[in-house]
């Protein structure tokens, strides 16, 4: 059996990059980290993996736009390769500011086609806490296959309020992902703080594009794969997010 390669992007100041590694490897994927710089002199290409996921944690020094940069440092770079990995169906994912970024790449409905835009929490202050993030039912993203549970996972951002001018359209042409929602009962948080941590519209947390391989989310997955990183260890069970990791590598396997 194939071992699938994932290719994770590190910008300046990245630093969940080997987290997102472990995360994959995991789920029985090859991680390989690369810097920009050492992409763009071209000794591997982004076609020559099967998945993309670029990483969160302060890129940029998470300055104002940090993500953006990030965005368009990728579309202007690796622009003819990233619509050829579309093309290819490569599944893609982008966490906190890598959300931001693939976004700003064009990869995920945005502020552009009137579908989303992330902008500064409503409580005007860097959020780091964990979340609960209740999977959309209906969904049926390659990320999603066989995630029928809530996962538990923290968030790190000052920027991860999303908006819509129609959340309707996010609902229907791309697709709700995941929302946060209450840690006690697992409901939807209608909005209340701190379980909806930025005051994003209808609680979303993360979107996919209309074809489902293009997942976006602010909370970071990757920092609860095994039972041992939950802060609240041993006072609840469950949680753990590599069902969603390994959805996405069967899914290059099959």
């Amino acid at each position: 059996m194939n071992t699938p390669k994932v290719l994770i992007p590190v910008a300046l100041g990245t630093n969940r990059d080997g987290d997102l590694a472990d995360a994959f490897e995991a789920a029985g994927a090859e991680a390989t980290r690369m810097p920009l710089q050492a992409l763009r002199q071209g000794e591997v290409k982004l076609t020559d993996f099967q998945i993309l996921a670029v990483p969160g944690g302060f890129s940029y020094g998470d300055a104002l736009g940090a993500g953006r940069l990030f965005g368009l440092d990728l579309i202007g770079w690796f622009g003819d390769q990233l619509r050829e990995a579309h093309d290819r169906e490569m599944p893609m994912l982008g966490v906190c500011n890598g959300f931001q970024a693939i976004v700003s790449a064009g990869l995920l409905p945005g502020e552009a086609d009137n579908r989303g835009v992330l902008t500064d929490n409503q409580s005007g202050t860097f959020e780091c806490r964990w979340v609960t993030l209740l999977p959309e039912a209906g969904n049926d993203s390659v990320w999603l296959s066989g995630v029928n549970e809530p996962i538990r996972c923290p968030v790190a951002h000052a920027e991860g309020r999303f908006v819509a001018a129609d959340l309707a359209a996010v609902d229907d042409r791309s697709g709700v992902a995941f929302r946060y929602a209450d840690p006690v009962t697992d409901e939807v948080a209608n909005g209340a703080y701190p379980a909806n941590p930025n005051g994003s519209a209808g609680d979303v947390a993360g979107i996919t594009d209309p074809t489902g391989r293009i997942l976006g989310l602010m909370p970071h997955p990757e920092n609860h794969i095994w039972p041992r990183q939950d802060i609240l260890r041993g006072r609840r069970v469950g949680g753990q997010a590599l069902p969603m990791f390994n959805a996405a590598v069967a899914a290059v396997r099959s």
